[in-house]
């Protein structure tokens, strides 16, 4: 390719990538939606480690989708009287998306939102049954460390505290500690899905 060739090119690279980038630009945007989509949103946001923002694109992009679940007009299922006003931090391509599915149905904005975090329904059922199996599976754990704590207690009786044989086990033991901690706050923390009526998620 020649050099003005290149020189052509380039123009229109640039200006392909600026609109990329404004894609992902980050906007705020204000909605009046139900306590539990907020509460859905902030719990898989923390759960899964992701931003708002990147649900909301995961949400917003199947534009097909949303638009068929506009036109079947589940309204009568949703309670507006309840809903909450919240500022969000969405891309400008989230927002987008949003318009032109707008410009295409019968419905506010905020049923739009709406309608797009109901469809977190399927991940929401897989994360509560995934936390009662780690509630399950922590408490097994719990038992077999109070086990461990008891015979670090039996090790010490046997051989004393300064013999190098206790010093091994005491470390596997802080180890052990530090870890289930972090478990324990895992399932604390997933504990929240348990207090969401998955039903008012149906469309």
């Amino acid at each position: 390719m020649s050099g003005s060739a290149k020189r052509k090119s380039r123009p229109s690279l640039l200006l392909r990538n600026a609109s990329d980038l404004m894609k992902h630009k980050s906007v705020r945007a204000t909605f009046r939606i139900s306590p539990e989509s907020i509460e859905a949103l902030s719990f898989l946001s923390t759960q899964l480690g992701l931003k708002q923002k990147s649900l909301f694109d995961h949400l917003l992009e199947d534009t097909d989708s949303l638009l068929a679940i506009a036109q079947s007009n589940p309204k009568r299922n949703i309670d507006k009287k309840s809903r909450i006003q919240k500022t969000f931090v969405i891309s400008q391509k989230s927002l987008s998306s949003l318009e032109k599915i707008l410009s295409e149905v019968d419905a506010s904005r905020d049923d739009l939102v709406e309608f797009a975090i109901r469809r977190l329904l399927p991940i929401l059922a897989k994360e509560r049954n995934q936390q009662k199996k780690r509630e399950n599976t922590l408490a097994k754990i719990e038992k077999h460390f109070e086990h461990s704590i008891e015979l670090l207690v039996e090790i010490e009786k046997t051989v004393g505290k300064n013999d190098p044989l206790y010093d091994f086990y005491a470390a596997v033991i802080k180890t052990y500690r530090n870890a289930f901690d972090k478990m324990e706050d895992l399932v604390e923390k997933g504990k929240r899905i348990s207090k969401l009526e998955l039903s008012k998620f149906e469309l």
